[in-house]
């Protein structure tokens, strides 16, 4: 299931604990831009010393037609819950690329 995956892979990268290079050839231009955006930032990283490394609790998905998945993840690091969603789209080389990529607001 390619949602898991990239939930895993997001998480990772947002939450500064990979760096964002590594989602190229994996996303989309438009997608890509947003990753560079908000990786420097780290949103998911997680709060104070002792606070755990964030994990994907849960990850659902919608297809609206072939060749696309809306998905969303449940982001736990500790007591806190994060929900991710962001949009795969099927290639014409059979590859799912991230599309979009929403946090929702950022403090």
């Amino acid at each position: 299931m390619p949602r898991y995956w990239f939930a895993n892979r997001l998480v990772l990268t947002l939450s500064g604990q990979r760096p964002v290079h590594t989602l190229l050839g994996h996303a989309l231009p438009a997608a890509y831009d947003q990753l560079v955006e908000l990786a420097p930032r780290a949103p998911l990283r997680p709060a104070g010393e002792r606070a755990t490394a964030p994990v994907v609790r849960r990850c659902g998905e919608y297809q609206p037609r072939h060749g696309v998945i809306e998905a969303f993840a449940r982001i736990a690091s500790g007591d806190r819950l994060t929900a991710l969603a962001f949009r795969l789209e099927l290639g014409a080389d059979t590859r799912w690329r991230c599309a979009a990529i929403d946090l929702g607001p950022l403090a």
